[in-house]
């Protein structure tokens, strides 16, 4: 059997691969051909090549295994990503959103961000490395052009709502998406992951946010759940 690729049915610029055993992954247009991130299969496939998005090391990609019914991030959209890491998930961000769009990548970690610089953003000009603590947003405020239309939050700090609201009042358009993967390990071990999420989307509903969905990325990741929800 050959790999084929189509367009995923609800989200744009993402993709849906079959592999030559007949399973199904996930997967983005490569924006940068011939080059991969995390050590992903790239397919070539009808004149354009694909990263295979490994939903084992992305939350974005579990979620959307896991039936998420809203992906607010599309083609040319700006979006500023806290928790950015060494650019595993940031990646197929930028693939998503395109040459037009943006990605202000924020990481706190100096080794992470070394990888993200060397191995990502230098060869990808729609990404922005900000090396700063998601809980300051004014420090890096200057360097964020406008207002963005997503953002995306994958830190691993007790007030994780809290942060994303405070960054959110600085620099969401008004309307804009927020996706919050919460790490209930992250914030209290003693309690129940399911307690650590109405309290994160109680912090989310009193900062202005309707809710529109909360997944639990079971069995991808243990004691997370991603929440979407909108700004108004």
């Amino acid at each position: 059997m050959h790999v084929s690729v189509k367009p995923h049915p609800q989200f744009p610029a993402i993709y849906q691969v079959t592999l030559e055993d007949g399973t199904q992954r996930l997967a983005t247009r490569n924006l940068t051909p011939g080059r991969n991130v995390y050590g992903e299969r790239l397919i070539r496939y009808e004149g354009a090549e694909y990263r295979v998005w490994d939903a084992f090391r992305s939350k974005l990609a579990a979620a959307i295994n896991k039936n998420l019914k809203t992906v607010p991030i599309k083609p040319d959209h700006a979006v500023l990503y806290l928790g950015a890491a060494s650019g595993t998930t940031a990646s197929h961000v930028s693939d998503i959103v395109g040459e037009k769009g943006r990605v202000y990548c924020v990481e706190f970690a100096s080794r992470a961000i070394r990888e993200l610089v060397n191995n990502v953003c230098a060869h990808r000009l729609n990404m922005l490395p900000i090396l700063e603590d998601a809980r300051f947003p004014e420090k890096y405020a200057v360097f964020i052009s406008g207002k963005v239309d997503d953002i995306y939050c994958d830190i691993a700090q007790p007030e994780q709502a809290k942060v994303l609201a405070d960054n959110a009042d600085l620099f969401l358009k008004k309307h804009g998406w927020i996706m919050l993967a919460v790490k209930a390990q992250s914030i209290d071990v003693t309690k129940e992951p399911s307690e650590i999420y109405k309290q994160e989307t109680k912090v989310l509903k009193n900062r202005g946010f309707d809710i529109e969905e909360i997944v639990h990325l079971e069995p991808y990741d243990k004691a997370h759940a991603m929440i979407v929800a909108q700004f108004h």
